[in-house]
C-alpha cells in the first residue's frame, strides 16, 4: 500500500502544477545586469547630436563653475568633506567619458502636438542624430524615444512615429540597447496594445519574436487603481509577458491627476510614495524595473541656487535608493551631478557592512551582529553588484572587501 505522505504529495503535485507553471512564468525573479541609474528626456526638435553632447559639457561646466572642487561640493550638498572626495575623480571621469546613460527623444509632453509633416521632420532628426553619435562612440548605451500616447485623440500619431523610429533603427543597426516609451496609459488594454503593436513590428522588420520591449509610463490615477478596485499596473505587467522592461513614475500628472496643488507636486509627497509603493509590489521578481520620477527644480542661475538645487536633488536620490528604487528621471543638466554624487557615495557606504555580511554568509561563521537569511543575501550581493555597475566601487574593491569574484556574487543574486 502506498506511503500516505507520497499519494497526498502526488495529489497536490497534480493541484498545484498550474499554479507552478504559473509562478515560473509570470515571476522569472528580479533583472541582473547593469542597467541605467537615470533617464534623460530631450524634446524631439531639440535632440540633435549636438544638443545632447551640449547637455552634457554643460553639467561638466556647472560642477568647474559652482563646485570646482571636493570641498566646495560637499558644502552644497551637506556630504561629508572626506565622502565626497572619495568620490570626486570618479564623478569627474563619469562627466567626461558617459555623462548620459539613458537618452529619450520626447514626442510626449516635452515637444508638444504639431503637424504631421513637422513631427516626421524631427523624427528624422532624431534618427539622424543617434546615428551620428554611435559614429562617434557616444550614443548612450540605452536610448528610444516617447512617443504619443494611445488614448484615441493621440493614438494614430504616436503609432506612426513608432513605426518609422522602430524602421529607422532597424535599417541603421542600432537597436542593441532600445528603449520605447508608452506615456499616459490609463487601461491594461493599452499595454495589450503596445504588445499587439510589439509582435506586428518584429514581423514587419524581421526581428526575433519578443525582442521588442517598453516602459510603461504610469502617470495616471487609472494605472494605480482600476474602477473594479484592482491593481491596474499589476495586471499590465502581465498583459505584455516578457515586454514590459519597467514601469516608470510620472511625477508631475501623475499628482496633478489627484487635484495635489502645483507647489506640492514632489517625488517626496505621500501620493508618489503610495504610487511608487504600488509599482514595487507589481513588478516585484517579475523581471520588470522601477524608474522614479523628476523634480522640476531646475535653479541653476547663480551658486547659491545651484547648491540649493544639488542638496535638494540629491537627497531625492538617495530617499529614492533607501527605498528600493535605482533608477530616475534627470531633466536639466546639472541633476547629472547630484544624480552620480549620490549614487556613490550610496553604494560606498553600504560596501563595508554588505561585504562583511555577505562574507560572513558565504563562510558561515558565527558570532556575527547579524544573521542573514538566503534572501537577504541575494539583496547584499545585489547591492554590491549594483556599486559595481554604477561606476561608485571597483571589483577589486569588492573582492578585497568580501573574497567574492563579480560572476560569484552575480550567482548569489539568482
Amino acid at each position: 500500500m502506498p506511503d500516505f505522505r507520497t499519494v497526498l504529495t502526488d495529489r497536490l503535485d497534480v493541484a498545484l502544477a498550474d499554479a507552478d507553471t504559473a509562478l515560473g512564468t509570470d515571476y522569472p525573479g528580479a533583472p541582473t545586469g547593469r542597467f541605467p541609474v537615470h533617464t534623460v528626456y530631450l524634446p524631439a526638435d531639440r535632440c540633435t547630436a549636438a544638443d545632447v553632447r551640449q547637455f552634457a559639457a554643460t553639467a561638466l561646466d556647472l560642477l568647474t563653475t559652482f563646485a570646482p572642487d571636493p570641498d566646495e561640493l560637499a558644502r552644497a550638498t551637506g556630504e561629508p568633506v572626506a565622502d565626497v572626495a572619495a568620490v570626486h575623480e570618479r564623478l569627474l571621469a563619469k562627466l567626461e567619458r558617459d555623462p548620459i546613460e539613458d537618452l529619450r527623444a520626447d514626442f510626449e509632453d516635452g515637444y508638444g502636438i504639431r503637424p504631421d509633416d513637422i513631427e516626421d521632420e524631427h523624427l528624422a532628426g532624431v534618427l539622424h542624430a543617434f546615428t551620428d553619435l554611435a559614429a562617434q562612440d557616444r550614443l548612450p548605451a540605452w536610448h528610444g524615444v516617447r512617443f504619443k500616447s494611445f488614448e484615441a485623440p493621440t493614438r494614430a500619431r504616436g503609432i506612426r512615429t513608432l513605426v518609422d523610429y522602430l524602421g529607422g533603427m532597424a535599417q541603421a543597426g542600432l537597436l542593441d540597447g532600445n528603449v520605447l516609451t508608452l506615456p499616459k496609459v490609463t487601461s491594461v488594454a493599452q499595454v495589450a496594445a503596445m504588445d499587439t503593436a510589439c509582435a506586428a513590428l518584429e514581423q514587419e522588420l524581421g526581428l526575433p519574436s519578443g525582442s521588442v520591449t517598453f516602459e510603461v509610463q504610469v502617470e495616471t490615477p487609472q494605472a494605480i487603481l482600476a474602477a473594479d478596485g484592482t491593481a491596474a499596473v499589476a495586471r499590465m505587467v502581465h498583459a505584455a509577458p516578457g515586454r514590459v522592461s519597467s514601469l516608470v513614475y510620472g511625477t508631475f500628472d501623475y499628482s496633478a491627476g489627484l487635484g495635489i496643488a502645483a507647489a506640492y507636486q514632489a517625488l517626496d509627497h505621500p501620493a508618489a510614495d503610495h504610487a511608487k509603493a504600488v509599482m514595487q509590489v507589481a513588478a516585484a521578481q517579475t523581471g520588470t524595473r522601477i524608474c522614479d520620477g523628476s523634480t522640476n527644480v531646475v535653479a541653476f542661475g547663480d551658486r547659491e541656487s545651484a547648491h540649493a538645487t544639488w542638496r535638494l536633488h540629491s537627497g531625492l536620490v538617495t530617499r529614492s535608493l533607501v527605498r528600493g528604487i535605482y533608477q530616475g528621471w534627470d531633466m536639466h543638466p546639472g541633476h547629472l551631478i547630484s544624480r552620480y554624487l549620490a549614487n556613490y557615495l550610496f553604494f560606498r557606504r553600504a560596501l563595508p557592512s554588505a561585504a562583511a555580511r555577505l562574507a560572513a554568509y558565504v563562510q558561515q561563521t558565527a558570532g556575527g551582529d547579524v544573521m542573514d537569511e538566503p534572501a537577504t543575501a541575494k539583496m547584499l550581493a545585489d547591492a554590491l553588484l549594483r556599486g559595481v555597475h554604477c561606476g561608485a566601487v571597483g571589483a577589486d574593491e569588492i573582492e578585497s572587501a568580501c573574497g567574492l569574484t563579480v560572476p560569484e556574487l552575480t550567482e548569489l543574486t539568482r
